[in-house]
């Protein structure tokens, strides 16, 4: 530390044995009784009670070293008590302040060189003074009265005091500070600056006091107000029952008032009933009390009755749909004949006799769905609730627990209608055959009571325990696949299925839906930006692989966020550039490689080549069509067949129906190879994907026809079909699906079942235009058309 030696006294050093003091600091005209327990203490005063009583007490710096602060206080031992263990209680007064100039050490004694702390002036010579000793005393009283550990005597001292180092001395003292900042205030030579900077201590210390107390206050009101409610609720039931009122506070009325306006059936009312006698005799705060108080609010805010009124304009609702969704002609027609039939149906009629229909909406990701779930409700004219049903796998989920339960809540169902707010909300279970189930139980089951219209009408909740109208909502869920969803479920659903979509179709939704839904969303929507259907094409074609069209949404984006981009760069669109209404883009296909980058898709495919022992198939997967290449080699062996792929249990039954029927009708084929001690060999490539379903076994016995004839069969044709023992072909599903398939993989033409001919007929223009169609109803004629006759034999 700096110290103004200029201000310390001429006189000469005195020597004086050094007293160390752990967390004290000793100020002149100050009187302290100290413990000494410590040998270089006791040393110390044996000396100085050897001397003139006087020696110079310093603080340690640190509690357990024995190396003291340069500054400290030349003491008088004004009273001493030696005890029975040779350690001291003494009575120390401060003289005058010092600064060790030089030590020696003798055994345990240390003796000392004091230079005097001595200010050149000692009084309030000047009115600036004078205000500070004011301004010093005004705050030490304030701190006086904040710690309430001041003496009296004390604060009389300091307002009586004319000396500047008596002030700052005595204040010093009563300080309740750290050690450090003791021993700085100790060696401040000039008696102004010492007390600035005694009065900077006082107002940091006071405004510490002013934060704790308003914190203290803050915590003391909030416990005043939750003491002076109680008080005050208590108050209120004494005085009602003086008053002889049933109503024993204002928060029961009103729960009665509103189960009243409910108009809640019988067996629901009185059950709200009972529950609320039980709340008003049990203690406000008793965990039991929450419970019930929470079970009343649901069953207030739950809609029993409340109905929106259903739009009877066909002709607007009609509209509606085709402006949401492109396409979808089954879903649409059907939600048309449900508004139709309401409303030829009075409001009596009405509750007494339809009920909502449970629609499921099936068909590949990306195709619409759940939207049209949404535009369902906005051409009805209803409230729209959507519930994820994906990976729930708690029955609990669908029915809630029990209201005994900790947090317990009702299930999705409930919650969605209390969030309806109405009766008859379009209600939407999307991903129903995500469904899971564990220990905890099946939700698939729970929901058979929800998703039939003979028993939704008494649905119960194991929350509400009570039974809840579900027949007046229309339910809609949403799958991609319906394998895994339990047939006594899909048995309640009217099945409806959402195809995905051809190139044209793809077209038209991305320039009426996509382009101006991603102008929009990025900023462009005032601009005169487009795409040309050439360029959506190339887009379809070549960077994306679906039968939705969620991908071709997002690289729309991607083009439409580098226009905006192009756009910011060229200064449109900001407060001092271009308006962006000035700015036109037209995306060209020459355009998209700039924009997107390489093409992800060549479409120059393997099923160009005409290869032995390769046929391609068509197969249906819950993401859409798509091609399968079924490769078949024969090698010496055992003579048992090999199938590989990951084929699931039906379509390797189909390989080994293909391979006996094969085996039994070779002669007829000219197969020339002897099977006996050869082994039959079928993989179809990407084993790391599941493969199942019977549509594969005409491939499967092309492909075997085609490695015993060692002929490869006609490159470009895809085919698909179910086989049979006799050689029948079966029809097959999904006929749309895996046509866009083939029409994705470049193929030129399919050999499809004679019984799927209607199916064909039903599809759109530009996907007969793209494909060669052969029908077949045998293996004889499906291989007629794959490989070459077989020559008569000579």
């Amino acid at each position: 530390m700096k110290f103004l030696s200029s201000l310390r006294g001429k006189s000469q050093a005195e020597e004086f044995p050094l007293l160390p003091l752990r967390d004290l600091v000793l100020f002149p005209h100050t009187l302290m009784s100290v413990f000494v327990t410590y040998k270089t203490g006791m040393t110390a005063i044996d000396e100085a009670l050897k001397r003139d009583l006087r020696l110079f007490a310093a603080c340690l710096k640190m509690r357990d070293a024995t190396e003291t602060y340069a500054e400290g206080s030349v003491v008088r031992i004004v009273q001493h008590l030696k005890m029975p263990d040779n350690t001291f209680r003494v009575m120390l007064q401060g003289e005058y302040r010092g600064t060790i100039a030089s030590s020696t050490t003798r055994n345990d004694l240390a003796l000392v060189k004091i230079e005097p702390i001595r200010p050149a002036a000692d009084d309030a010579a000047d009115r600036e003074t004078l205000a500070l000793m004011r301004t010093v005393q005004k705050s030490f009283a304030q701190y006086a009265e904040n710690t309430k550990k001041i003496s009296a005597d004390t604060i009389i001292a300091t307002e009586k005091t004319e000396s500047l180092e008596r002030l700052a001395d005595i204040v010093c003292h009563a300080l309740q500070v750290k050690t450090e900042r003791k021993v700085e205030l100790l060696g401040v030579a000039e008696p102004i600056k010492r007390l600035e900077a005694v009065l900077a201590t006082l107002e940091l210390e006071n405004e510490i006091f002013a934060i704790q107390k308003h914190i203290s206050g803050k915590v003391k009101t909030r416990m005043e107000k939750n003491q002076r409610e109680y008080i005050l609720n208590e108050q209120i039931r004494e005085i009602n029952r003086e008053l002889g009122k049933d109503e024993k506070e204002d928060e029961f009325a009103e729960m009665e008032w509103a189960i009243e306006a409910k108009n809640l059936k019988e067996e629901i009312a009185l059950k709200a009933r009972k529950e609320l006698a039980r709340l008003r005799r049990l203690q406000p705060f008793s965990p039991e009390a929450g419970v019930l108080r929470g079970y009343l609010e649901w069953i207030i805010d739950l809609p029993w009755e409340e109905r929106t009124v259903d739009s009877g304009d066909l002709a607007g609702a009609e509209r509606i749909l085709h402006e949401d969704h492109f396409a979808m002609r089954e879903a649409k027609e059907r939600i048309l004949e449900f508004i139709a039939v309401r409303r030829l149906l009075s409001l009596e009629n009405e509750r007494a006799g339809i009920k909502g229909p449970i629609l499921c909406f099936v068909g590949p990701p990306g195709t619409g769905k759940t939207s049209l779930g949404k535009s369902v409700a906005r051409a009805l004219g209803r409230r729209f609730v959507r519930i994820s049903l994906g990976g729930v796998r708690d029955e609990a989920e669908i029915r809630g627990h029990r209201k005994t339960y900790v947090g317990a809540l009702p299930g999705k169902i409930i919650q969605g209608m209390r969030k309806a707010g109405m009766i008859n909300p379009v209600f939407l279970l999307d991903e129903i055959d995500k469904l899971s189930h564990d220990v905890r139980g099946d939700p698939a089951s729970a929901l058979l009571e929800v998703l039939d219209p003979e028993q939704n009408s008494a649905f119960t909740d194991h929350y509400l325990e009570v039974p809840y109208d579900l027949s007046q909502s229309l339910f809609i869920t949403t799958a991609n696949s319906l394998h895994t969803i339990p047939y006594p479920l899909l048995d309640r659903m009217e099945v409806i299925e959402i195809q995905g979509y051809g190139e044209l179709e793809k077209r038209a939704i991305a320039q009426t839906f996509l382009v101006p839904k991603s102008l929009r969303e990025n900023g462009l929507g005032a601009a005169a930006v487009s795409f040309t259907d050439a360029a959506i094409l190339a887009i379809v074609r070549h960077w994306t692989m679906e039968s939705g069209v969620r991908g071709l949404e997002r690289e729309i984006a991607r083009c439409v966020r580098r226009t905006a981009q192009d756009a910011v760069k060229e200064n449109y669109g900001q407060d001092t550039g271009k308006p962006l209404a000035a700015f036109a883009r037209t995306v060209e296909e020459a355009d998209l490689e700039k924009l997107l980058g390489k093409r992800k898709y060549k479409r120059e495919t393997v099923g160009q080549e005409s290869r032995v022992g390769v046929a391609y198939g068509l197969a249906w997967t819950e993401a859409g069509g798509t091609m399968l290449i079924i490769e078949t080699i024969a090698f010496t062996g055992s003579g048992d067949p090999v199938i590989t792929g990951n084929l699931g249990d039906v379509m390797k039954e189909s390989a080994r129906i293909a391979l006996s029927y094969l085996k039994s009708a070779g002669e007829r084929y000219g197969v020339s190879l002897a099977l006996e001690g050869l082994n039959i060999h079928i993989h179809v490539p990407e084993g790391a994907i599941p493969k199942d379903g019977p549509s594969a076994g005409a491939a499967i016995a092309a492909s075997l026809l085609s490695t015993m004839r060692q002929t490869p069969p006609k490159a470009g044709v895809a085919m698909t079909g179910e086989l049979t023992l006799t050689g029948r072909i079966l029809p097959v599903g999904g006929l749309k699906e895996k046509l866009l398939a083939a029409i994705r993989n470049n193929m030129e033409r399919v050999i499809l079942p004679k019984a799927n001919t209607e199916d064909w007929d039903a599809l759109s223009t530009d996907i007969k235009d793209s494909l060669s169609i052969d029908f077949v109803d045998t293996a004889d004629q499906a291989f007629s058309l794959l490989f070459p006759p077989v020559p008569e034999p000579h």
